[in-house]
This record gives C-alpha cells, structure tokens and sequence, in this order.
C-alpha cells in the first residue's frame, strides 16, 4: 500500500521569529508552527531549523535570554488556508523558502573540461573552488606553500621553543590558511544561496550538524585539524591533486590585450594549466610582488587595523548572559561604535570566547597578533581584535602603498616588545589615561607581554577611534574599559590591504581571460565563510561560461562578497 499523502505535492515556506527560552527543546517548535499557521498534526510534513540566534538584549532594563529561530516549513500544497497562515503570509512573516544552491553546471562536455585547472591556495577560498571544479568533472591541481594540517603542529612549536619564524610553515601558511588556526568561525553578513551547500560538506567531513543553522556558528581549532584531512580525502576522490610546499613563483603569459595564462612557475618545477584561480590569502606579500611584476593588476583599499584585548571571561559572561552563562556556556560580544562626523568608528571583530592570543606572523621582524580557540572555549579568558579603519587617504593611493603602511606598524610593535615576539601591552584603562602599565597582568599570548604605550604606538586615527569604543563599550559590558581588559600588540592583518581588480560577473582579473582572484588575497572576502563562498562562487562562474550561460545562472543570485 502507497504511503497516505505520496501523490500530494509539496511546499516549503520559512517562519521567521519564533522564540525559544533558554534550555527549552527545539521540540516546542513544531507546536508553535502548528499554533501559528493553523496547521493539523498530519498537514506538517517536515521542519528543518534554518536559523538560531540567541537574544540577549535587555528590555526595560532587564534581560530575559531567548532564542530567535526561523525555520522552513514543509506543507502539502494548499494547506495554508488558516486565516492566521494568511496573516503570516500578508506580514511577510511567511515566505515560500529560498532555493537552495547549486554547484553542478549542465551543459559542460568533454571539450570544457580539457587541460587541468590551477588552483593556487588552501585556504577556504581555494579548496571550495578546487571542490567546485571537481564535482563538475574538472582535473584539478591545488597549490600550497605550506605544509599539509598534520605537519603544521611542529614547525609551530619550534617557533614557540625558538622564537625563529619558519617563513613558509606557520599560522598563516598551510593547509586550511590562517583560519585553521582561529576560532573556526563560519558564519558571515553574506547572504548567499551556497551558504548552506557548503556548510553541509563541513558537516559531511565530520564538523557539527548545527553549524547549518546556528548564527554564530563555530567549528574550533581543533575540530578543524579533523575536517580539513578528510575534506581533503574527499576532494582527492573526485580527482584533486594537491600539492603542498610548492609556492608561486611567477606566470607564463601569453597574447596582447586580454592575456591568458598558459602555466605557473613554482618552487618544484612549472606547471601548465587551462585557468588558474588565486586563493593566496591576506599575508602573500612576496606573492603579490611577483604577480605584479607579470602584470596582474593590483590597487590600494581599505583595511581594518587596531589592537587585540583580552578579558577575563567570566566578565563577559556575566554581562552577557547573567545567571544563564551556566547553561550557555562561553560568552562572545560583537560590539560597534558608530562614527560621529570626524570621529572613526570602531567595532569588535575575530571575537573569541575561551580562546587566546597568538602571534600571527610569517617573517621575522615584524610582529602581528590574532585570536584562537578550541571548540569547548575553555581557556578562561575572551579576547578579540578592536580595529578601525585605514585607507589610501591615510596611506597612500600606490597599490602597495597599505602593505608598506603595515609593515611599518608591524615593526614599531615588534621593537617596543623587545625584538623578541615578546609583546607590548597595556591595560584598558591606561590606555585611556596615557600612561604606561608597569607589570601587565596575565595573558594568554605565549610569548610574553611588557608594559608599553600603545596608544603611542597606533597611529592617531586609531588611538582616537579605540578609546571612543572603550568608553561605549564599557556601557554594555561592565569592566571592559578597567584593568581587567588588556590590549596586546598590534592586530593589523583582519583584511588585506590590496585589491585584485576583476570583472564583477565573470570574476576575471582585468585584462586576463583565464585569472580568477578569489578570497581575502585578492581583496574580496573577510572570514572564512565569505571566503569559501567567493571561491566556489569563482569557479562556477569559470563553469558557466564554459557552458554558454550567463555567470549566476545556476548559483541564483550571488553577490560580490567583499568587506
């Protein structure tokens, strides 16, 4: 006998805001639908929870914590015909759900595919082109100067041991990039129809089902040090060569006007290749000067910079969640101050609950701070970056112009430490005051810390716009501004200071027929997630083109992913 219902079509809309008290099951959604749209026990065919946020904010003076879901609703057609459906529908509190994404581009044939496709890269940016490339039946080799995630635990070590920086195996290079050493963050402002396709590949490689829907999803490093070998066991099925230790050396052009790359020279020997598509990340300096000088284009733009500060956690639980930290677990903030007129605006970025301080770095001399932590948060302490921003009006319109700027910043920190990656810190408070911090308190960073002036130390811009957001801050978490929160060293590398023009459509580096810029290195992406998303986003357009479609035909609507 058929399954009652099986020749009823389907229909999936999205509920938006339904609440959830602090530890009440996501069991109670189903009853809250049912209430909400009039709907019968045997009309809801499925739910799936497509967001959860949590609620913290305070109402009349208290705060009643609550989670904020929306969820997609799975209906036979024509159920809704409740008059509270049909408010829902009419406040735009019911709406038909988005379509999910798609990577697989029809049409494609066996003359498309010809040649191997370059990609240049393991970071998010790189791996989900090279994993878009290759569910599409493309042959693809892929890149990376460092090591694979197995092999970047010792170099790390000898740096901690040594304080001698291995230039090519570090925080920054090798496979996963910068981000598999942070706190795994995975979620972004993008709204892009790929998001949840590639999230449910995380969760295919062993990352938590929840990260599909939690609004501030996280992953954790150490989780990331088990998906990224089986994300790469997978990609290798579906034909990916890697190579890693093998870094860009320069170009093989070939024709006049709109120039297309026929091969890539690397350290372990040339490599021909149909396209190549360039993931190299936010700290490539040395990579970006060899393109140039091939003649990819390059132009200044704006980045974040500032000063990491670390809390004790406890603090931030207990502004944040109250008596509730017990049950919620490690608290994080997300915090702004708006600019006034003149006056900058700063705000909060790369926040880490439970985490810690690490130096950044992939050269000697200078030295660059950022935030990491495990996915139980249980470091006891919080830490994240408090930037601003600086543009070619503060340092220059030359397309390297920024790199030069942090450069020089990276310097000064480095010298005011001792010359040693010991750190220089200063307390919140006398950072407002101006005065030294004789014996700073404890921090995570592994190096060290010595009193300093950084608010000598950043320039002006930046000590005007972080004090603001100090005293703003301190309003919504009690103590943030005091001696409890100190600031570490300089955070000068949340986005890249150079731009890799590109077709906005095509995603082709201008003047090339076959560059794609992808990612923070060239300019477009600011986290992991917005990343990936540009990769993948990359190569489908390669793909479409080669199908005869218009770029964004099988993806929907794709919005540049920039800063």
């Amino acid at each position: 006998m058929p399954p009652k219902h099986a020749d009823v079509p389907l229909e999936t809309y999205r509920l938006f805001d339904l609440a959830l008290d602090v530890g009440e099951g996501e069991a109670n959604l189903v009853r809250q639908v049912r209430t909400r749209l009039g709907l019968a026990d045997e009309e809801l065919r499925g739910l799936r929870i497509a967001r959860k946020a949590l609620d913290a904010r305070k109402r009349h003076g208290e705060r009643r914590l609550e989670f904020v879901c929306h969820v997609d609703v799975v209906v036979a057609a024509g159920s809704l015909r409740s008059k509270s459906a049909k408010r829902e529908l009419a406040s735009g509190k019911l709406k038909r759900a988005p379509l999910p994404g798609n990577v697989l581009v029809p049409g494609l044939d066996d003359a498309a595919r010809r040649g191997r496709v370059l990609v240049v890269g393991s970071g998010p940016a790189g791996l989900f082109a090279a994993w878009t490339l290759a569910k599409n039946g493309f042959a693809v080799t892929l890149i990376e100067r460092g090591p694979p995630v197995e092999e970047r635990a010792k170099p790390l070590v000898q740096f901690h041991r040594t304080r001698h920086v291995d230039p090519e195996a570090n925080l920054l290079f090798g496979e996963g990039g910068a981000g598999t050493y942070s706190d795994g963050k995975i979620y972004t402002r993008v709204d892009d129809p790929l998001e949840v396709v590639l999230l449910e590949e995380l969760v295919a490689c062993g990352a938590p089902a929840n990260i599909v829907y939690d609004s501030l999803a996280h992953i954790g490093t150490d989780k990331l040090h088990r998906i990224l070998p089986e994300l790469r066991r997978r990609l290798a099925a579906l034909g990916v060569e890697f190579r890693f230790r093998t870094r860009l050396e320069g170009l093989v052009v070939r024709g006049e006007g709109e120039r297309s790359i026929v091969a890539a020279d690397t350290t372990a020997g040339r490599i021909e290749c149909a396209a190549l598509f360039l993931a190299v990340g936010h700290s490539a300096r040395e990579t970006w000067s060899r393109l140039s000088a091939c003649g990819v284009p390059f132009e200044a733009k704006p980045f974040q910079l500032g000063l990491r500060i670390e809390h004790p956690q406890e603090l931030v639980d207990r502004a944040r969640y109250g008596d509730a930290a017990a049950i919620l677990g490690a608290a994080s903030y997300n915090l702004l101050s708006k600019a006034e007129g003149e006056l900058p605006a700063a705000f909060s970025f790369c926040m880490c609950p439970g985490g810690r301080i690490v130096a950044s770095v992939n050269e000697p001399g200078l030295l660059c701070t950022n935030g990491m932590s495990n996915s139980r948060h249980s470091s006891g302490w919080a830490t994240a970056a408090l930037v601003t921003t600086f543009g070619p009006r503060e340092f220059g319109n030359e397309p390297f112009a920024g790199v030069a700027f942090q450069r020089e910043l990276e310097a000064r920190f480095f010298a005011a430490g001792g010359s040693d990656f010991t750190a220089p810190a200063q307390s919140a408070s006398d950072f407002l005051a101006g005065r030294v911090t004789a014996k700073p308190r404890h921090s995570t960073y592994p190096f060290g810390t010595t009193g300093a002036r950084l608010d000598e130390l950043v320039p002006p811009l930046a000590r005007t716009a972080l004090a603001r957001a100090l005293e703003r801050f301190e309003r919504q978490i009690p103590g943030f501004a005091s001696d409890a929160g100190l600031f570490v060293g300089l955070e000068s590398r949340s986005s890249g200071p150079v731009r890799i023009p590109r077709d906005k459509h095509s995603r082709l580096a201008r003047g090339f027929a076959n560059l794609f810029p992808l990612g923070e290195g060239a300019g477009y992406a600011g986290g992991i997630m917005s990343a990936a998303l540009d990769g993948a986003n990359g190569a489908l357009a390669y793909l479409e083109v080669l199908a005869g479609r218009s770029p964004g035909s099988v993806a929907l609507a794709r919005p540049e992913a920039g800063l």
